[in-house]
């Protein structure tokens, strides 16, 4: 049930994330039936439409914070009923563990790791490449979902990462890219979907990814 009679999007401030980027993005796309609502509250979250969980920082931070706001409960009860978006590293805090502070136990939402690029990263042709991985990247779309609707394959999107998720289900990778390996950058399962770039900081098609959640009923 929405706290308002409007159709609420609850973004979950745990004190790790792009807040405010994130909010004004979600509110540009949105109709005049939306509220997008920054919180801490679980109540709030709880009663929201829809759950977004942003991420920058140190994965143990983002764990660490997330337990001691006491949100997970509300997270894992989102991730259960309603539709749920994760970005950043929020995708890798859904996984059940990160290599990132000699080892993180994370969510576990979707089995897997999340692993570190390598100080010695190198292309195909054996050139070096920069870690973090920085900058616009081309995306493959992995399935056909209603969160990639209107987004052109091999879209470009900007990350900013140095760790990246490897899920023990192939099935559920919803996008990769490459940088040097391909890599997950995008999970989906039932209501769930993630995505390891910014969708704030990718123009047009991060908006439209934006709005498409702000339209998706849960179903994939």
């Amino acid at each position: 049930m929405s706290l308002t009679n409007k159709t609420t999007v609850a973004v979950i401030d745990y004190g790790m994330g792009n807040l405010h980027s994130v909010a004004k993005a979600l509110e540009h796309v949105a109709d005049d039936n939306t509220q997008v609502i920054v919180t801490s509250d679980p109540a709030v979250i709880d009663a929201a439409d829809r759950v977004l969980l942003p991420g920058v920082g140190a994965i143990r931070d983002c764990i660490g914070e997330m337990h001691s706001t006491g949100l997970v409960p509300s997270i894992h009860k989102a991730m259960a009923e309603k539709p749920f978006l994760a970005i950043c590293v929020g995708i890798q805090s859904l996984m059940s563990h990160s290599d990132e502070n000699d080892g993180v136990d994370c969510l576990n939402h979707f089995a897997g790791n999340a692993l570190f690029f390598g100080k010695e990263h190198k292309d195909h042709d054996g050139s070096k490449l920069k870690v973090p991985h920085m900058g616009w990247n081309q995306v493959t779309q992995s399935i056909d979902h209603p969160l990639w609707k209107g987004i052109p394959d091999r879209a470009r999107f900007y990350f900013v990462h140095s760790f990246y998720v490897v899920p023990e289900d192939k099935t559920e990778v919803a996008g990769t890219c490459d940088y040097g390996l391909e890599f997950c950058v995008a999970l989906a399962r039932d209501n769930v979907f993630a995505v390891q770039f910014h969708p704030e900081k990718s123009h047009k098609d991060g908006l439209q990814l934006y709005k498409n959640f702000l339209n998706w009923d849960g179903k994939p």
